[in-house]
Parts: C-alpha cells; structure tokens; sequence
C-alpha cells in the first residue's frame, strides 16, 4: 500500500493580521510546519497554533525562515553558511519552548521559502541547516524537498529525511520549483493539481515545465494553508488519495 503524509505551513498570522484558516487546515493535514515569528507568526501565535495541533493530534515542526517580515521570507539574502546554522538553531530553539510547553514532540523540522529553495541547491546552506538540526536533536527529521540538496544533506549528516513534493507548484527540469515570479508557476488548475500528485506518488514522476518527465520521491504533499481554497483544495486531495488506495500518515510513522 502507498503512504504518504499531508502537511501544510500554517501559525502565519501575526499581530493585527490573519492570514489563512489554521484551525480548518489542521482538520485534514497530518503534519504541521508552524512558523517561528521571522518570516511570519509571533509567538501568541505559535503556541495557540501547536495548542491546536495538539488538539488535533496533527504532528508538529519548526518552519525558520529569514528574518524578511516585508517580504514573508521569499527575498533572498545573501547568507553564511554560519549564519544560517544560527538562524536556524535560534528559530529551533524558540519552537522547542512552545513545544514542550504544550506537551509536543518535535516531529521535523522544515526550512520556508527563500531559506528553502536556496539551501534546496547550495550544498554549504544545506548542511548549515542540517547540522543546526542535529546539533539540537538528531531525532528531528529534515523535510525539504524532493531531489534537493537539504535531503542530500541530511542524509551525509545521518539524520532522517522525508521528500517532500508540492501539489499546486510547477517544476524545473532539475527538481527545483519554478519561481513564483515566472508564468505558469502555480498549478491552477486544481484537477489538473490532483492528478499530478498521484502521479507522483504511484509512478515517481511530474512533468516539468519543459514537458519532460522527471523523478521524484513522495513521502509528504505540501499544500498551502493561506490561499483561499486551501481548505476545499485540501479536501479534495484528501478524496482523491482515498479512492486511490493511498493511506495518509505522519512520515515519522514509515521514514528510516
């Protein structure tokens, strides 16, 4: 039988701005990347996101972006492979608190944005992650996505990776994500969106942008908590993989 996780970025919201549908999400995922207050959140928000997610029984990870607040942590700046250890340890670090606080286990850890695309092709940021995650708990899975230099990186360092794939995000011939700047780099039709995931899941496969097939590994969809479908979209990937025969589970649960 094919598995595979639902996760979703949520704990988005900061001050006076909401943004997305949390709780609705944390209905239908299985895991949950909340962010740590730099890229997006507070800390009010976190902990009342992962007092949900407990409630839920949704697994949790930390979700570090840079400290881009304007620019929700999709510009990209020009990092040390010691700054991003820092980074990403310090936001690790403010996680962990709340965590603990609402009696969770740290299930992964997940990079946003521009910290995970440009750690997902520099081998150097990507063990600066890696390593900032073993150093706090090599038990933590590193998710990051599929073919990238984080689950490469990961693996040198010896902690558990999980693949991740997007069901609403084109791809480039190197298993990249087209940038969000290029046209037809969201997948809007969500019929369309459905069946490239099962596709990825069951055969290994996703047309590029190009046209050509490449390969991927499927052991978590990602879909986006703050679009206005999220929830609708959500459930129907949910349908979908039923029909399908393909259980839904934390990756914890089937990731070595």
């Amino acid at each position: 039988m094919f598995r595979v996780d639902l996760n979703a970025d949520l704990g988005e919201s900061f001050g006076a701005y909401k943004i997305g549908c949390d709780a609705e999400v944390l209905e239908q995922v299985t895991s949950a990347n909340v962010a740590c207050g730099w890229h997006a959140g507070d800390p009010v928000v976190l902990n009342k996101t992962l007092a949900m997610a407990k409630e839920k029984g949704v697994c949790v990870g930390a979700h570090p972006g840079y400290p881009d607040l304007m620019g929700f942590g999709r510009r990209d700046m020009k990092l040390t492979p010691d700054e991003e250890y820092a980074y990403t340890l310090y936001q690790l670090g403010a996680f962990a608190a709340f965590a603990k606080k609402n009696g969770l286990e740290i299930q992964h850890l997940k990079a946003h944005g521009a910290m995970y695309n440009t750690a997902g092709k520099d081998i150097n940021l990507a063990l600066a992650i890696c390593k900032a995650v073993k150093d706090f708990d090599p038990e933590i899975i590193l998710l990051g996505l599929s073919g990238s230099k984080l689950i490469e990186a990961a693996q040198e360092l010896g902690l558990k990776a999980a693949s991740e794939i997007f069901a609403d995000r084109a791809y480039e011939e190197d298993g990249s994500l087209v940038n969000r700047k290029k046209p037809g780099a969201m997948i809007e039709d969500e019929e369309e969106a459905i069946a490239r995931v099962v596709r990825m899941i069951k055969e290994g496969k996703v047309t590029a942008i190009t046209g050509r097939d490449i390969p991927v590994k499927a052991d978590s969809i990602c879909v986006h908590g703050d679009g206005p479908k999220a929830l609708a979209f959500t459930s129907r990937i949910r349908q979908k993989l039923g029909e399908e025969g393909i259980a839904l589970a934390p990756f914890h649960t089937f990731v070595s």
